[in-house]
């Protein structure tokens, strides 16, 4: 994925919408059937991930449901969720530079030293319903290179799980007519309570 570079801040909530429990949340990735599968056996990426490129994480199921049309564009087709601690996720947050700049929370050329200097990016997009329509809240996404990759492949993930199969069926029901979203993962509010962050990543100023 591409970052986004953007001029304007999109006015929808900000907040992070995901499904956890006292322990883990869970983000999605897609990946071709040769990395899916193998990380699916190791529960661990293996030798088929590329850690020279940058890799995005999304807990927004829907989101990434529309990123990736349902698992059917190329190199997206298997779905990975995958169960990270809690307290990691918010370590990647407290490093986290938006892929916009950022007036608010900086001057002159320090958003882009921030940018460059940074091994964890923010970009938030409008997220999705079932039929790929934008609603009213936006998906956070969070991109990780280098050191910070790497640490997080290493000591961030609980588990891996394959979504494929479930995601065919929805798939299915949905061009159908027939899916009903009360079976699809069930997100609410992430509470992230550390002030600077939800300054430094422009998230809605009140839970």
């Amino acid at each position: 994925m591409q970052i986004n570079i953007r001029s304007k801040q999109m006015e929808y909530i900000k907040e992070v919408f995901a499904q956890y429990d006292r322990q883990c949340l869970r983000v999605y990735q897609a990946y071709n059937p040769t990395i899916a599968k193998e990380a699916i056996a190791l529960q661990r990426f293996g030798e088929n991930f590329n850690l020279n490129r940058m890799t995005w994480i999304k807990p927004s199921f829907l989101w990434m449901m529309y990123r990736s049309n349902w698992g059917t564009k190329k190199n997206q087709e298997c779905i990975l969720a995958l169960d990270i601690y809690q307290e990691k996720f918010e370590e990647l947050l407290q490093k986290a530079v938006l892929t916009s700049p950022d007036s608010s929370n900086y001057t002159g050329s320090q958003w882009e030293k921030a940018f460059q200097e940074t091994t964890v990016y923010c970009q938030w997009d409008p997220d999705r319903n079932i039929n790929g329509n934008a609603i009213h809240r936006a998906a956070i996404q969070i991109g990780l290179k280098g050191s910070t990759l790497r640490d997080f492949l290493d000591t961030g993930i609980y588990q891996i799980e394959d979504m494929t199969p479930l995601v065919k069926k929805w798939n299915e029901q949905r061009k159908n007519g027939k899916l009903n979203s009360k079976n699809l993962p069930i997100e609410k509010i992430y509470p992230i309570k550390d002030k600077k962050i939800r300054n430094r990543l422009n998230m809605t100023n009140k839970i």
